[in-house]
């Protein structure tokens, strides 16, 4: 945490494996967030899937993996859905955020989980990304007509007033994976080695298929998109 301050990050996320399985004597993830608010971290967000008690006041975003309606989560994730919006429910703080990885399995449920996140307690908003095609996945990948119509739901979603935390500005890089990568403002640290974006970059050819949206947004925010910026300013004001 501090080699990262030190670098300049100001944005951080605990990601896993499970973030709630993270163990260090009597101390685990809550004191984590703790920590890196006291050091000067601007926004901390921790990912997880949902399946652990979520008593994380302190996080400014949860993003909970849910990748479906209970049949086509389920079918993913095992038979976890029903112990996950339980947990949601149980919740301490409405600083969840559900995270959908969009793939051929439930590429047809993206409407469900936007539902979910407007009317369950304690969920603020939805994100989504699309598969990227790492090793032994590729089966799992859209198409460019398929990424097409899904953003063209999310779209809906949005006139419908779902509170989804992506802009619709960098859709069409995302269909079109256009957008400039890896995002040099994006570091990952995992056992002591730091990597640019993602491990995604160790996988040749991997980062022309990126299916992230927060890649896109970010490396179109930073080559100075108005559109992404404005939009960003006003997505975050909003869900942040």
């Amino acid at each position: 945490m501090q080699q990262l301050y030190d670098m300049g990050v100001r944005i951080l996320f605990f990601c896993g494996g499970e973030t709630f399985l993270w163990k260090d004597g009597d101390k685990n993830i809550r004191d984590l967030v703790r920590e890196a608010k006291k050091m000067g971290f601007l926004i901390v967000n921790v990912v997880t899937n949902g399946t652990f008690p979520i008593d994380l006041p302190e996080a400014d975003l949860i993003l909970l993996s849910l990748d479906g309606d209970k049949e086509r989560h389920n079918a993913i994730r095992g038979n976890t859905y029903d112990t996950i919006m339980e947990n949601i429910r149980n919740a301490t703080a409405d600083n969840i955020c559900l995270y959908m990885a969009i793939n051929q399995i439930n590429k047809d449920a993206i409407r469900d989980v936007c539902l979910t996140a407007r009317d369950t307690k304690n969920i603020r908003a939805v994100s989504f990304n699309f598969h990227t095609p790492y090793p032994d996945t590729r089966p799992l990948l859209l198409s460019k007509e398929e990424k097409a119509k899904c953003c063209d739901v999310i779209r809906q979603m949005m006139k419908e007033k779902v509170p989804v935390f992506n802009l619709k500005s960098a859709f069409p890089y995302l269909i079109d994976n256009s957008f400039p990568t890896p995002c040099h403002q994006c570091v990952v640290i995992e056992n002591g080695k730091i990597s640019t974006c993602g491990r995604c970059i160790d996988v040749p050819g991997l980062c022309n298929e990126c299916g992230y949206f927060f890649v896109a947004e970010y490396t179109l925010l930073f080559r100075g998109n108005l559109k992404v910026i404005f939009e960003m300013l006003r997505t975050y004001l909003r869900y942040i």
